[in-house]
C-alpha cells in the first residue's frame, strides 16, 4: 500500500511540475519592430518604458495568464503574407490590434473580443470648433495620399485639400502654418501631437465610412483554447488597456460624426499601422495590402545602375530626394539595406508594384516596365550607406 502511495505521489508531483512548466511556457508576440505608436524594439524606446501599445497589452495579457511574454519581432510591412508567415507558420502565438473583420483572412484566424477603436482623425488648433466638416469650409486640410479622407474631401470644392505622403509630413505641415488642419491616420497623429509637438491639436476620431475600424487579438485556428484563455482575461483587462491607450496618446475622444459622407471608394489599407498589425500609417494599423507571393523578377541582379539612376531622378527624386539623397530618415532610400538586409530586394519591389497608399507611396506598375524597377534597384544597390 506504501508503493502505491508513493507511486501515486509521485505522479501528482510529475502531474504538477508539467502544469507548472506548461504555465511557465512563454506568451509569444509577433509584433513589428519600428511601428510606434503600436510596438518598437529601438533602445532608446525601451530604455523611456514605452515600447509600443501593442507590446504592452501583450505584456498584460501575458501577466493576468502568469506566463511570461517573448516578443518575436518580424516587419508587418507585407501585411497577410506576414501573418502567415509567422503567427500562422507557428513562429509567435498572437497578434494585437488585427481587424475584427470575417474576411480579413477567412477562417484561418479567430480573434477575441475587439479591445480598441482605431481609424482616422481630424486634427485642428485647440479650442477651434469642429463640428462638421462645413466648419473647414475656406481651410486647407492635409490628407494623406490615397486614403478615405482624401477621397472624401475631393468631392468639396469649398475645402483646399493639401496633399501628404504620410502622417509625419501632414503633421509637420500642420506645425508650420502650412494648413489649417489634417485629416489623417488617428493614432499616428495622436503619438506625434504627444511626443512633438506637446498636445498643441485636438485630435478628433471621425466616423464614417471606412474611417474606423475595431481591432481585436489575432490568432491562428488552431490556437482556440489559448483565445478563449486570452479572452476570458480582457474583461478585467478594459482599465488597463484604456490606461495604455490614454499613454500612447490614441484619440477615443467622442467622434466626429459624418452622417452624410456617404460611400468612400478606397479601401482602407495600412491601418499599421498602422501598421504595420494595426500599424501606425503608422504600422501597423494592419497592413492589408496583399504582397505578390513572388515580387521578385528573374534577372534583377541584371540591372543597368546607370539608367535606374536616370529614372530615379526623373520620377522618384521628387519624394526620395536628388540621387536618393533625403533629410527625412523614414524615407530615405540609401538606408534599405541597413533596414531589410536580404530582404531589400523583395520590400523593393513590393513597394513599387503595389504601394504603400496609407504611407503616401502609389504603386507604380502601370506606370514603370519590369525592367526599370530592375534597373532602379541596381542604382539603389550602388549607392547604400555602409
Amino acid at each position: 500500500m506504501r508503493a502505491i502511495q508513493h507511486v501515486s505521489l509521485a505522479a501528482a508531483l510529475c502531474m504538477g511540475a508539467a502544469a507548472a512548466h506548461a504555465a511557465a511556457q512563454p506568451l509569444r508576440l509577433c509584433a513589428d519592430p519600428a511601428n510606434l505608436p503600436f510596438s518598437s524594439n529601438a533602445p532608446e524606446a525601451v530604455a523611456r518604458g514605452a515600447p509600443g501599445l501593442y507590446v504592452e497589452i501583450g505584456q498584460a495579457v501575458a501577466e493576468a495568464l502568469g506566463r511570461p511574454m517573448e516578443t518575436v519581432w518580424s516587419l508587418s510591412y507585407f501585411g497577410k503574407r506576414n501573418i502567415r508567415t509567422t503567427m500562422l507558420a507557428g513562429q509567435c502565438d498572437f497578434a494585437v490590434g488585427l481587424p475584427a473583420v470575417k474576411d480579413f483572412m477567412g477562417p484561418n484566424v479567430i480573434f477575441t473580443r475587439p479591445i480598441l477603436k482605431l481609424g482616422y482623425a481630424l486634427v485642428v488648433p485647440k479650442g477651434r470648433t469642429t463640428g462638421s466638416l462645413d466648419d473647414l469650409k475656406g481651410k486647407r486640410v492635409a490628407v494623406q495620399f490615397a486614403s478615405p479622407p482624401q477621397s472624401l474631401l475631393a468631392t468639396r470644392d469649398d475645402i483646399t485639400s493639401v496633399t501628404a505622403m504620410d502622417p509625419e509630413e501632414a503633421m509637420r505641415r500642420l506645425a508650420a502654418g502650412e494648413v489649417d488642419a489634417a485629416f489623417i491616420w488617428g493614432a499616428s497623429a495622436g503619438y506625434i501631437n504627444r511626443t512633438a509637438l506637446h498636445d498643441a491639436f485636438d485630435v478628433i476620431p471621425v466616423d464614417a465610412p471606412q474611417m474606423q475600424f475595431q481591432a481585436a487579438i489575432g490568432f491562428s485556428k488552431t490556437q482556440a483554447a489559448l483565445r478563449d484563455e486570452v479572452d476570458a482575461v480582457l474583461g478585467p483587462l478594459e482599465p488597463k488597456i484604456g490606461a495604455l491607450a490614454a499613454k500612447y496618446a490614441l484619440a477615443t475622444g467622442p467622434a466626429l460624426v459624418l452622417a452624410d459622407a456617404g460611400p468612400i471608394r478606397v479601401a482602407l489599407a495600412d491601418v499599421g499601422g498602422a501598421p504595420s498589425a494595426a500599424g501606425a500609417a503608422p504600422a501597423a494599423a494592419p497592413r492589408a495590402a496583399e504582397a505578390a507571393s513572388s515580387p521578385i523578377p528573374a534577372g534583377t541582379t541584371k540591372g543597368d545602375a546607370i539608367a535606374g539612376r536616370e529614372v530615379f531622378n526623373g520620377t522618384c527624386a521628387h519624394c526620395h530626394g536628388p540621387d536618393a539623397v533625403v533629410e527625412d530618415r523614414k524615407i530615405n532610400l540609401r538606408r534599405l539595406k541597413h533596414k531589410y538586409g536580404d530582404q531589400m530586394a523583395e520590400v523593393f519591389f513590393t513597394t513599387v508594384t503595389h504601394g504603400r497608399p496609407a504611407k503616401g507611396m502609389p504603386s507604380w506598375k502601370d506606370v514603370f516596365k519590369e525592367q526599370d524597377f530592375v534597373n532602379i534597384l541596381a542604382y539603389l544597390n550602388t549607392i547604400q550607406n555602409k
